[in-house]
């Protein structure tokens, strides 16, 4: 009994290790200029494909839209869109998720995304940019959950 009970936690254990490790989970968006807290973004794992929705604003607008964007989001409430898609495990860079885009719905932009946890998984490296990386900015999301 106890070598089921110790075999149980330890794989509960390596489960947990494993989330931190993805860009799977519940994180803080920070503003740029101000630094104080934006959103929290809700990112979710479906056969490896990474999708993320903005789950909450924590600002003082919840019922903003976006009205910047020029896709289907255009005039959508911004709290529960999908800003993050058809993001992939990068097969070269272990800890590096890309492939897919991002929107900024404070100017309706899409711009090609790359994710990379840090900090144990603690932190999420989300780069926004046109054309190559180098051409870009990133932010650093703090995981919540």
């Amino acid at each position: 009994m106890k070598r089921l009970i110790t075999a149980t936690v330890l794989a509960l254990a390596a489960a947990a290790a494993t989330a931190q490790g993805t860009p799977a989970g519940v994180w803080k968006t920070i503003d740029d200029e101000t630094k104080i807290e934006k959103s929290l973004i809700r990112i979710t794992d479906s056969a490896g494909v990474f999708t993320g929705r903005i789950e909450k604003l924590l600002t003082d607008k919840p019922d903003a839209m976006c009205t910047e964007c020029t896709d289907e989001r255009k005039g959508k409430p911004v709290q529960g869109m999908t800003i993050l898609r058809n993001v992939k495990a990068d097969p070269e860079d272990k800890g590096t998720w890309q492939g897919g885009d991002i929107l900024d719905p404070n100017n309706g932009k899409v711009y090609k995304v790359r994710l990379k946890t840090v900090d144990a998984g603690k932190k999420l490296e989300v780069r926004g940019y046109i054309g190559t990386p180098l051409l870009g900015r990133t932010q650093t999301w703090l995981r919540v959950e």
